[in-house]
């Protein structure tokens, strides 16, 4: 086989292993929906924050001695951005759903590549995601607005997250940092973890629930996104992440008995279209370039 079907065949097993990343990392959100008449969201999230430093940790080993201020001071934001992103997340999760929860996170990073290159297309595809978030939030007397802005806040945490980490992998080497912010991100709710266990002890199948979603939408999506990046450019990971939202709805319907009318898988399908349509315009003008 010549070096472009190699190129394809590495390309077509990272755009696969990221698939099944998303498919991991909704399937997880599920599971830890499950375990909130139990601990709630914050239970799950704690148990979530301590899974993904038990994988991360012993995996990079971070040389915590060796970093300086200037290299804390984001690890240390970014720590604190893990834990408001995945505590709004679940939190709109237990309110408005699945589907729509995420969907609406992904406000997030099409914000910032929004923001990273400011063109008429760009406004263009701002004004479509902006009429997939009303077509789902449609201000009615029942509309859980609490539910929207915990999901659009999550949203806001995922573009700092983004914009942090681009800053911690500038000034310290591989994933070091994001392996130091994961772990303080854990230490964080072990005062959370301890009372929830002590004061409300919960049952088996939650505990298993939450681990699930540690385990799928933590640790399974690191590493499985770890191992396709080397094979998968920037872009094309960033568009193949815009199937979660359609994961999460799907898994929701079927799974969770969520209810989505023709108003909601409309507004998900705009703010997916407004995600594709920015990552692809951006990567062609990155393209362009001398």
């Amino acid at each position: 086989m010549d070096a472009k079907g190699t190129d394809n065949g590495g390309l077509a097993r990272g755009a696969a292993t990221l698939v099944a990343s998303a498919l991991s990392t909704q399937l997880g959100a599920a599971s830890g929906s499950l375990a909130f008449p139990g601990m709630g969201p914050i239970g799950v999230v704690a148990v979530r924050q301590y899974i993904a430093a038990a994988v991360l940790l012993p995996l990079v080993r971070p040389r915590l001695r060796a970093l300086t201020r200037r290299q804390w001071w984001p690890v240390l934001l970014l720590a604190l951005v893990f834990g408001t992103m995945n505590l709004g997340l679940y939190a709109a999760i237990e309110r408005i759903g699945l589907g729509l929860a995420v969907t609406l996170e992904f406000l997030g990073p099409l914000s910032v590549a929004l923001l990273s290159a400011r063109t008429a297309f760009n406004a263009c595809c701002a004004v479509v995601a902006g009429a997939g978030v009303v077509a789902i939030a449609r201000p009615e007397a029942s509309t859980d607005y609490a539910g929207i802005g915990l999901a659009l806040a999550a949203a806001a945490s995922w573009a700092a997250y983004i914009v942090l980490n681009k800053t911690v992998g500038a000034r310290i080497p591989g994933i070091e940092g994001t392996a130091t912010a994961t772990g303080i991100s854990a230490m964080l709710f072990l005062p959370v973890g301890a009372f929830l266990f002590l004061v409300r002890p919960p049952d088996g199948f939650t505990v298993l629930c939450a681990i699930g979603a540690g385990v799928l939408a933590s640790a399974v999506p690191y590493v499985a996104d770890l191992t396709a990046l080397r094979r998968v450019p920037a872009n094309v990971f960033g568009i193949l992440m815009s199937i979660n939202p359609v994961f999460a709805a799907l898994i929701g319907v079927l799974a969770l008995q969520e209810s989505l009318g023709a108003a909601e898988w409309t507004g998900i399908a705009l703010i997916v279209t407004a995600n594709v349509l920015a990552l692809v315009l951006r990567d062609r003008a990155e393209g362009g370039k001398p």
